[in-house]
């Protein structure tokens, strides 16, 4: 996925205190690459343009744009930039000009909050409490879409952190999704011992190494990952070690594939019956479906146990975000169309197309894998929390990845890799405290 949804395996946009020398980079780069949008992001009757880093979302927007058309009168049009760097650069430069979409796709949390203090943003809090008011969003989630109490984004989708696996394999050793972090072990030796890789771990282009660390923390202690990630908690103490030592004891069993392994291959390796289990996003299940397995059938999925049966049950969750520029050349338009966004008419035809759950949770996911998910979530009252990568600065989370991958590629130890992790975050917490000054 990436630092503004799904795609990317670039870093996080640029910090603050960086944000001129990046714009300025950015600038050049485009102006030498011919890459001026000037004419795709000017006003065109009956539409709103998104700036978009995933093209293979572009049928789904259309499509979600049909629907909304006939709400708002006004349909959607995707303009797709697949480098994720530069399309960072692209929205910073032009988010305060007469160039910026009308929309644009970018990430909550703090990478959301970064680029609301640079300006330029539209106040979307009374689209926020229409929406509270129809139940249409969860109240708990309205600070990763604000920045100062003031909400700059809407949810754009909604996917959760889980444990995707072959159901014939499990079938075949005698296996169930398990309850328990005791059932978890014994599905990962019964694998192991049948020769079949029972998890699957990356470092692949960054961002993944994020996975594991913040699934076995927060199932350790998820109110340690709030206050942690909030910097009031340090990644040397002992919910962090415990987290850590768990996962190096999983690489030493050799539960995990190499760091190297590509998570793009995970489908093919469930499918195949060479891997047990796929901690991802439930945006996999499209994944899923491309490499031809059926929901139910072929995968099911489950949220990782918790370590110790008494601790409180969490699950992670990432949700990226529309904003609207203040100048965008179709204001009026764009504000019709995200106060319209998670009408559940939209939401159906959108989450039909992400195979995944929609932001409006009173929309169920046509995919019976996900759907049963989100019973799971609803039933055990799961305290949700925001995925890592948009929890934090965004240049003391880019910094820590690449220490966990480090981790994980047998170059630093848990306690080394925590410790460096602190020290980033005891400088970069200081740094982001400055710049709000």
């Amino acid at each position: 996925m990436s630092a503004s949804g799904r795609t990317s395996r670039a870093a996080g946009p640029l910090a603050r205190r960086r944000f001129l020398a990046g714009v300025a980079a950015g600038a050049a780069a485009l102006t030498a690459g011919g890459c001026a949008r000037g004419t795709s992001t000017s006003a065109q009757p009956g539409t709103t343009s998104i700036s978009n880093d995933n093209a293979t979302w572009d049928d789904g927007y259309r499509t979600a744009g049909r629907q909304l058309k006939k709400i708002t009168g006004y349909s959607l049009r995707p303009l797709s930039n697949p480098s994720v760097t530069s399309y960072q650069q692209v929205v910073q430069m032009t988010l305060q000009t007469s160039k910026s979409s009308d929309l644009v796709k970018w990430a909550s949390g703090y990478q959301l909050k970064r680029l609301a203090r640079a300006g330029g943003l539209t106040d979307l809090g009374g689209v926020w409490k229409s929406y509270a008011d129809k139940g249409w969003v969860r109240g708990a989630s309205r600070d990763a879409f604000s920045y100062r109490g003031t909400v700059y984004g809407i949810p754009l989708y909604e996917s959760y952190y889980v444990l995707f696996y072959s159901k014939p394999v499990f079938k075949k050793l005698g296996l169930s999704a398990p309850a328990s972090w005791d059932e978890l072990l014994h599905c990962a030796e019964v694998l192991k011992r049948n020769k079949i890789t029972p998890f699957l771990a990356s470092q692949v282009g960054g961002w993944p190494a994020i996975e594991w660390f913040q699934e076995l923390v927060s199932k350790t202690d998820p109110h340690f990952y709030q206050r942690l990630v909030a910097g009031q908690a340090s990644y040397t103490d002992e919910p962090a070690r415990r987290a850590m030592d768990l996962w190096q004891d999983f690489m030493r069993k050799g539960w995990m594939t190499p760091p190297d392994f590509d998570q793009a291959r995970g489908p093919g390796a469930l499918k195949e019956g060479t891997l047990g289990m796929f901690l991802h996003g439930t945006w996999q299940a499209a994944g899923m479906a491309a490499a031809g397995m059926k929901p139910g059938t072929d995968y099911g999925a489950f949220l990782l146990p918790t370590v110790r049966p008494t601790t409180a049950k969490s699950v992670i969750a990432e949700s990226g975000v529309f904003v609207v520029p203040s100048r965008a050349s179709s204001h009026r338009a764009a504000m019709a169309n995200v106060a319209a966004w998670l009408d559940p008419s939209v939401q159906r035809v959108w989450s039909d197309f992400l195979q995944d759950s929609s932001a409006n949770p009173e929309v169920r996911s046509s995919n019976p894998v996900v759907a049963a998910l989100q019973r799971d979530i609803a039933r055990d009252h799961r305290l949700p929390l925001v995925r890592y990568w948009e929890a934090s600065p965004p240049s003391l989370i880019q910094g820590n990845t690449d220490d966990l991958g480090g981790f994980m590629a047998g170059q630093t130890s848990p306690a080394t890799t925590l410790r460096r992790m602190q020290e980033r975050a005891h400088d970069e917490w200081a740094a982001w405290k400055r710049d709000e000054a």
